[in-house]
């Protein structure tokens, strides 16, 4: 009964740790897009802001999800990955989302993301474990998605 009490709070945890991932991807990926905009006089602050959550909402069901399938697969081997390196991956990708924003540095959080699974699976059991071919692929490859979802 314990041992079920323990995993229930893991994952409530983690869920908690993405969807806080989540929130800073949007913040920090929002503000990125809508600086031009706002630092030229385009648009209002709030108009800018009310026009980057509308978009983004309608992208999730007009698009794939393709920079997640991309992050999804091919960076590590798939028995590697637990509950200890899901968490590590987050942390690892919020703190630097949370360093970058802090100083102004742009940066995507996607590309946080796959520094924080990389960097949790060498911790965890070494760069045996990572797939190289992946790792390099794998930045090109969301951004060119990005780029054409846009």
């Amino acid at each position: 009964m314990a041992t079920a009490q323990a995993a229930l709070w893991v994952v409530i945890l983690l869920v908690v740790l993405a969807l806080a991932f989540d929130f800073m991807n949007g913040f920090h990926d929002a503000a990125n897009s809508i600086a031009t905009v706002v630092s030229t006089g385009v648009l209002k602050p709030s108009s800018a802001v009310a026009f980057a959550a509308f978009f983004n909402l309608a992208a999730l069901f007009i698009f794939h999800l393709s920079v997640a399938a991309t992050v999804g697969k091919g960076i590590v081997q798939p028995g590697v990955v637990d509950t200890h390196v899901v968490f590590g991956a987050l942390l690892g990708a919020i703190f630097w989302n949370i360093l970058t924003w802090y100083y102004g540095i742009p940066s995507s959080s996607s590309h946080a993301l796959i520094g924080g699974i990389v960097g949790a699976v060498m911790a965890k059991a070494g760069a045996g474990s990572l797939i190289a071919s992946g790792i390099i692929r794998q930045p090109y490859d969301a951004i060119r998605r990005e780029v054409v979802v846009l």
